[in-house]
C-alpha cells in the first residue's frame, strides 16, 4: 500500500447466529410489547425469545433502541392509512376509516398505542415518524369539517385522546369481548358528526351484567 493510499472502511454483516438472534428478539419483543406494553424489561424480552440478557443488551443497548427498531415500520403504516382515507372521495367517509383502522391496530397492539401516544419511549426515528403523522391528521379533520360531516369544533389532537379511550375499553374487556371496543367507536362516532340526525345502529352487542362482571375481576389498574 503507498503512502497515499487511503484504505476504505468497511461494514461487516452480522454473522448468521448473530442475525437470527436479532430477529427473535425483535419477535419475541413485539409479543411482550403487545401484551404488556413497555412496563416489560429487556429481561422479559431476553426470557421470551430463550436468549441470555446479555445477548439482549449487545444488539440493543437499552428498551428506547430496540423500540426504535420495531415500531418505525408499524408507524409507518398508520401514515399510509392516513394517506389512503385523504384518497376517499367522501372526507366523511375517509375520516371514518382512518379512525377505525388505527383504533383496529391499537385494540390488539398496546406497544404501538403506548409508543404513538407517549414521548415517553423511542428515540429519534421514532419522534420524526410521529411528525410525518401530523400535516395528515391535520387535513384529514380539515376536510370533514369542510364538507359539513363533522362538527366544528373537533380538533386534530383530539383524535390521540379517542384512540387512548378506545384502548382502554380494549385493555378492559379483553378478555371477554375483545371487539366491544367498536361499539364505543360507533357511539363517538355518532357524537362527531356535525348531522346529529344521522345514527348508526351499535355493534357489537353491549355486555351483559355477567360479561361485564367478568370483565371488571380480570382488569387490573395499572400501579
Amino acid at each position: 500500500m503507498t503512502r497515499d493510499t487511503v484504505p476504505v472502511a468497511t461494514v461487516r454483516p452480522l454473522r448468521r447466529d448473530a442475525e437470527l438472534n436479532r430477529r427473535k428478539i425483535i419477535e419475541s419483543a413485539r409479543v411482550v410489547f403487545s401484551e404488556r406494553g413497555f412496563s416489560a424489561a429487556l429481561d422479559d424480552i431476553a426470557h421470551h425469545a430463550g436468549l441470555g440478557v446479555g445477548t439482549v443488551y449487545r444488539r440493543f443497548p437499552s428498551k428506547e433502541h430496540l423500540v426504535e427498531a420495531m415500531f418505525v415500520e408499524r408507524m409507518d403504516e398508520v401514515r399510509v392509512l392516513a394517506e389512503r382515507a385523504l384518497e376517499e372521495a367522501d372526507p366523511w367517509d375517509g375520516f371514518v376509516s382512518f379512525l377505525t383502522h388505527t383504533a383496529e391496530l391499537h385494540s390488539d397492539d398496546r406497544g404501538l398505542r403506548e409508543v404513538m401516544l407517549s414521548n415517553n419511549f423511542g428515540q429519534g426515528r421514532v419522534a420524526e415518524a410521529k411528525n410525518r403523522m401530523v400535516p395528515l391528521a391535520i387535513e384529514l379533520v380539515r376536510r370533514a369539517k369542510e364538507s359539513g360531516s363533522l362538527r366544528a369544533d373537533f380538533e386534530a389532537t383530539d383524535l390521540a385522546v379517542i384512540h387512548m379511550m378506545i384502548g382502554s375499553v380494549a385493555e378492559y374487556t379483553q378478555d371477554v369481548r375483545p371487539d366491544l371496543w367498536r361499539r364505543y367507536l360507533g357511539v363517538l362516532l355518532d357524537g362527531l358528526r356535525a348531522d346529529c340526525d344521522r345514527k348508526n345502529p351499535l355493534s357489537p352487542q353491549a355486555l351483559g351484567f355477567d360479561g361485564l362482571d367478568v370483565a371488571m375481576c380480570a382488569w387490573k389498574p395499572r400501579t
